[in-house]
C-alpha cells in the first residue's frame, strides 16, 4: 500500500507542475494556456501529492519498542 501513496502523489505533482505552468502561460499549446484557474489546481495537486508521498513513505516505517 506504501508504494501506491508513492506513485499516485508522484503522478499527481507531475501533472500538478503541467497544470501550474500552463495556467502561468510557461507552456504554451493547450486552452488551458494562461487561464489562472489551471495554476491553482496545479497547486493543489502539487501539494495533494507532496502529501500523499510523505503518507506512502511514514507508512512504511514501523515504530521498534
Amino acid at each position: 500500500m506504501r508504494r501506491i501513496w508513492v506513485v499516485i502523489g508522484v503522478l499527481a505533482m507531475l501533472v500538478g507542475v503541467v497544470f501550474f505552468f500552463q495556467g502561468i502561460g510557461a507552456l504554451k499549446g493547450s486552452s488551458m494556456t494562461g487561464e489562472s484557474f489551471w495554476m491553482w489546481v496545479g497547486l493543489i495537486l502539487i501539494i495533494a501529492g507532496a502529501v500523499a508521498v510523505f503518507r506512502g513513505a511514514r507508512s512504511g516505517r514501523r515504530r521498534s519498542s
